[in-house]
């Protein structure tokens, strides 16, 4: 039974808001003191928990995948400590096996305590470049269990009753690279919850203990009972749906299956993920706490005006079966979670959502991608060990109403910052040569996806050095909704437009890299949402003036026929007639294009008849751009996709 609020509404609403300020102000003062570049570029998250270690409350810019594991990694502390937690003591956890993420997202817990009452826990997560394993950065597609991806850390105290131990801590580091840093990050996390610490003990010196503590519960009880009255006013009912993961490398052509089913029931939510493939030989897995966090992010999207905390988990049940993708058990890797199955989920959610509340619908959008470079720096100045840690911004999927928006950061973690080229530059030898919106990125659709973005970069002054990338949907290509289409592949290059070039993929680790070497990869767009031919011709030449369509594209995926005049002054003219004549054409012909013999449309690409973007959008025929070869099954899974989300809904 949920209980009405104790407090009168002035002060609820006051330490409400204040739980939020106090979490912003750990976030503030992580930002000034981190040592590491992808911390300072806001891959981190903090929470305040109530002595239970549920969430009371997160930040205002906290990452969704962080936030909604952080009271499972609180409860672990509580689980293994008990009552042997004391004033001064702070902990430490990274273990995704006991509600984590993966091994890089490392939290620091601070238990606080009103004289001898322990009242709450302070938690802050950051994202450490490097957790040791076998490859820099410790994001090794090869691993198939633990051991090669870094330092397994379960709940172990770092401060005891105020006293820094620093065997213990210099013991994690040390099998860690660049271990100045990680010890640097340490005490910045560790000392942002101490000034949440004293805010709280502010709060409740001015309000008492007993105010603040009922104010905990108050909180989530709030938002608990305002969820659960939104889901009163939504029609029960069963909606269900697949994404899919790129490949085993176990297994080859194939792609893996991500089942969600969802059930609301008067005002609570049940997911069914029964189905959902077995734990895959890479790092591509998820453990049970990320999954749990996809389904809350991606249900949190469609009501984003309740304040998230412990009190929206409670109106969500999930069946995660067990040694699967979505909840795979020590010791399988799982340190690619992020790129493979929480945002598949995610995204699962934004389909079976937009069904149940059109208003907001949202199509797929692009997939995670980090680039790590690891090496020796060998500029004039350093000679020492760097961490290149990139990650990419990309298109969001159609909305019900408008456009996907471009360049954005991921769903993982919509508070992340692109990082500025300059500051990178600086802190390694990597020279940034482009980085730009690319054109036909976003998926067609009667409201487009937003484009993704190209990146490149060429390497200097390096030795001893490796590439890996953790990445997804170079097959499992991000899809449109409601007769929407994909967008375009994730895929690497390396030393692109010379005799060296090589397709490297979406995925990949401990390639060797030096001096001079180039490389580039794209982001993909969002997909669209709509049919393409419902687009209004005058939006689409909008598009081509932005450069976001070609006018290639804007005949091939809407049908509009656009005669350039003078580019320079942006004047350009549709062709009407001709633009009925095409999108006849292509209404006539689109459904029979998906059902074209693989082998046929194969040959044409050889020729040169076709591009790339013809054999996904036209024809959904999927092909390993690193050998050229046809992926038969792979195709034949994403053809069935097309014709559920995009065919289903031309006329």
């Amino acid at each position: 039974m949920v209980k009405v609020a104790q407090s009168d509404p002035v002060t609820f609403e006051v330490l409400k808001n204040s739980f939020v300020n106090l979490v912003d102000q750990m976030s503030e003062q992580i930002l000034r003191t981190c040592y590491s570049f992808v911390i300072y570029n806001r891959d981190f998250s903090s929470a305040l928990c109530d002595a239970n270690g549920n969430t009371v409350m997160q930040g205002t810019q906290d990452i969704a995948v962080h936030v909604g594991t952080l009271h499972l990694t609180a409860k672990a502390v509580i689980e293994d400590f008990k009552d042997d937690i004391h004033p001064g003591d702070i902990f430490l956890v990274n273990d995704p096996y006991r509600g984590g993420t993966h091994f890089n997202d490392v939290r620091i817990i601070r238990p606080v305590f009103y004289g001898e009452k322990l009242i709450a826990f302070m938690q802050s997560n950051g994202h450490w470049a490097d957790m040791g394993g076998s490859v820099p950065g410790s994001f090794d597609v090869s691993s198939k269990d633990h051991y090669g991806e870094g330092v397994r850390i379960p709940p172990v105290r770092v401060w005891s009753k105020g006293k820094y131990l620093a065997d213990v801590a210099n013991l994690l580091v040390s099998n860690m690279r660049v271990p100045e840093e990680r010890l640097g990050d340490l005490r910045s996390q560790a000392e942002a919850t101490k000034v949440a610490e004293k805010e709280l003990l502010r709060l409740v010196d001015k309000y008492s203990v007993d105010t603040v503590l009922a104010a905990f519960e108050e909180v989530q009880d709030y938002v608990e009972r305002l969820t659960r009255a939104k889901l009163k006013e939504l029609p029960n009912g069963t909606w269900e749906t697949v994404d899919y993961i790129d490949m085993d490398p176990d297994l080859g052509d194939g792609l893996i299956p991500i089942k969600v089913k969802m059930t609301i029931e008067d005002d609570q939510i049940f997911y069914d993920l029964e189905g959902s493939h077995p734990s895959i030989g890479c790092f591509l897995n998820s453990s049970m706490g990320a999954s749990l966090s996809g389904l809350y992010g991606g249900t949190k999207t469609f009501f984003p005006d309740i304040p998230l905390n412990s009190g929206f988990y409670r109106v969500i049940n999930a069946h995660l079966p067990e040694d699967t993708v979505v909840n795979a058990r020590w010791p399988v890797a799982v340190s690619g979670f992020c790129s493979g199955p929480y945002e598949k989920i995610m995204n699962a959610c934004f389909e079976l959502w937009s069904h149940v509340i059109p208003e907001k619908a949202l199509a797929c959008s692009f997939n995670l991608e980090y680039l790590l470079i690891g090496g020796w720096d060998q500029r004039e100045g350093y000679d020492n060990f760097f961490m290149w840690y990139d990650w990419m911004a990309g298109g969001h999927g159609g909305r019900s109403n408008k456009d996907g928006a471009n360049a954005m950061s991921p769903v993982f973690g919509a508070g992340l910052s692109v990082q500025p080229c300059e500051g990178q530059e600086r802190l390694t030898p990597v020279i940034t040569s482009r980085h730009e919106i690319i054109t036909d990125s976003g998926g067609p659709g009667e409201y487009r996806g937003g484009c993704g973005i190209e990146k490149g970069g060429t390497l200097t002054n390096i030795t001893e050095t490796v590439m890996s990338v953790c990445c997804d949907r170079s097959r499992s290509v991000t899809w449109g909704i409601f007769g929407g289409l994909p967008s375009n592949p994730h895929g690497n290059w390396l030393n692109p437009g010379t005799d060296k070039e090589e397709f490297l993929g979406a995925f990949f680790s401990n390639v060797a890299v030096k001096d001079g070497d180039s490389f580039t990869r794209p982001s993909a767009g969002g997909g669209g949402l709509g049919d393409p031919l419902k687009r209004q011709p005058e939006a689409v030449l909008e598009d081509v003036i932005d450069d976001y369509v070609s006018i290639e594209r804007a005949k091939k995926d809407y049908g509009v026929i656009i005669k350039e005049i003078d580019a320079e002054i942006d004047e350009y003219e549709i062709l009407e007639q001709e633009t009925l004549q095409e999108r006849e054409y292509i209404r006539l012909n689109r459904k029979n294009w998906l059902e074209e013999d693989v082998h046929v449309v194969h040959e044409m690409y050889k020729q040169g008849e076709i591009d790339h973007l013809d054999l996904i959008r036209r024809y959904g025929v999927l092909i390993d751009f690193a050998t050229g070869e046809v992926l038969n099954r792979s195709t034949e899974q994403f053809r069935e996709m097309l014709q559920k989300r995009s065919v289903a809904y031309w006329d």
